[in-house]
């Protein structure tokens, strides 16, 4: 009888961990493919890299609330790119990016905050003290980390795309990179789950970039707008001992 219940209980842990690993977006494991991805916000920073991504071979859905208006970009990019709602590009997406002006997150939150709960968020907003106002002095008072979490409660948050302008991601990113002096441009990014942290490098470097993790969310802090950290067009070696990091 003991053998039984043994065997029993060594076959549901093995049921719960395939559930485990089949629940991860395949950039997080050891033999990449290519997911789908979700792209709330399709203006500057949400269209230069769902564009970056879906050249590289993802599919990925970029979200407006009329998402008729998206019709020219998504003919331009072709069949793996979509249109979708912001709840349809939550739904379409394993991992999901949130590249929309900040004041928009209370307003997000309330509406899908609960679609994004599980999710791997990667996360672009910037504060601003002239656009966004008590939000700006919010996310002083907290850090931009914990104040993106406090909107987005139970996404697996992780920081990224946030620390230059759109203008050097279109340039510097995919085959652009190539060209580089030193090689590609680094990306500073910052989480606390570390399967959602796998999953945001694999998709840095999938737009033409190096992920730097510069440490858990709270480490956001260190490349946000109007930190020292933000700003550097620098490859990953050059980024990691601006961050005293190390090789």
């Amino acid at each position: 009888m003991r053998s039984d219940r043994t065997t029993r209980r060594a076959a549901l842990a093995l049921a719960a961990g395939l559930l485990t690993a089949s629940a991860i977006p395949t950039l997080a494991q050891d033999n990449p493919k290519k997911i789908r991805i979700g792209v709330i916000g399709a203006g500057n920073i949400g269209g230069t890299i769902g564009t970056l991504w879906v050249k590289d071979g993802h599919e990925v859905m970029f979200a407006s609330r009329h998402p008729e208006t998206l019709a020219p970009m998504i003919a331009e990019l072709g069949p793996k790119a979509k249109a979708g709602t912001p709840e349809e590009a939550i739904q379409f997406g394993d991992a999901v990016f949130v590249a929309v002006p900040y004041k928009a997150y209370p307003d997000l939150s309330k509406d899908l905050a609960a679609s994004l709960a599980g999710k791997v968020v990667l996360d672009a907003g910037n504060a601003t003290q002239k656009r966004d106002g008590a939000l700006y002095d919010e996310v002083q008072a907290n850090g931009i980390g914990a104040t993106s979490a406090k909107y987005f409660p139970g996404a697996k948050l992780v920081r990224a795309f946030n620390a230059a302008n759109y203008k050097v991601f279109a340039k510097a990113g995919a085959d652009g990179g190539k060209d580089r002096p030193g090689g590609r441009m680094a990306i500073p990014i910052a989480g606390d789950d570390p399967a959602a942290v796998k999953v945001a490098e694999g998709l840095v470097r999938d737009a033409g970039f190096d992920p730097v993790l510069v440490g858990p969310l709270k480490d956001a802090d260190k490349f946000a707008m109007g930190s020292p950290g933000f700003g550097h067009e620098a490859t990953a070696p050059e980024l990691r001992e601006k961050f005293g990091l190390g090789k």
